[in-house]
């Protein structure tokens, strides 16, 4: 004689029935939770791929200034898009104008530092972007989340009250759900901080090559207008 196998029966104080049975401000609460993962996990992956492209970048300028006669055969063996060679014009740019206007009142040193260091402070002002989002979602994910707990407990709370009754399965049902809001908010909150501090470390590391690429490039400007 078979027995029939039992039905799973569907979890009442799960994170469907906090949807369900949520009111407007805990729906928008954990919609707003949903906006701030899939913005962080969006910026996290974009921001990699732009990295990944700067480094590329990198190693294509490092051999062509090994392997070039000149500058500017350098510059023009790079990629249009590429970031090195929008730095190393900037600098050529900035030799040829020396000696014209403001230029003719600074040594060429100073000169091709300047637009060098405008040039730079350019890259990194790209690879910036997206990262005070990472940082506010970081901060303040725990708290929307701790919000939504608050909330949660609250109305749990009074449906208590009206009801006249505080046994086990009036009082953890409703303050399971709303420690969900917390729980939420934590795993919301965490991988945006690894990924602020993971894009920060690679923005250094890009940063650095980008500056060495510079000092190259400012030591041939210095050698040609010798």
């Amino acid at each position: 004689m078979t027995e029939t196998a039992a039905e799973p029966q569907e979890n009442p104080y799960g994170l469907a029935a906090l949807w369900g049975q949520g009111d407007l401000v805990a729906k928008g609460t954990l919609l707003i939770l949903a906006l701030m993962s899939v913005g962080s996990w969006y910026i996290l992956f974009v921001k990699l791929w732009e990295q990944r492209g700067l480094f590329a970048q990198g190693r294509a300028a490092r051999r062509r200034l090994e392997q070039a006669v000149s500058l500017d055969e350098a510059i023009a063996g790079l990629s249009k898009n590429s970031s090195f060679r929008h730095v190393a014009e900037d600098g050529v740019a900035a030799a040829a104008q020396h000696g014209r206007g403001l230029g003719a009142q600074v040594s060429l040193l100073d000169w091709t530092s300047m637009a060098l260091a405008r040039a730079i402070d350019g890259v990194a002002g790209n690879l910036q972007g997206g990262l005070a989002f990472l940082a506010t979602v970081g901060s303040t994910a725990p708290f929307v989340g701790l919000f939504g707990t608050v909330w949660g407990i609250y109305h749990a709370l009074i449906a208590i009250g009206l009801a006249g009754q505080a046994s086990i399965d009036k009082v953890a049902g409703p303050v399971g759900e709303a420690l969900i809001m917390t729980a939420i908010g934590l795993a919301v909150a965490v991988p945006a901080v690894l990924g602020y501090n993971w894009l920060v470390r690679r923005n250094k590391a890009a940063l650095d090559q980008v500056r060495r690429f510079a000092t190259e490039v400012e030591a041939r400007l210095l050698v040609k207008g010798a």
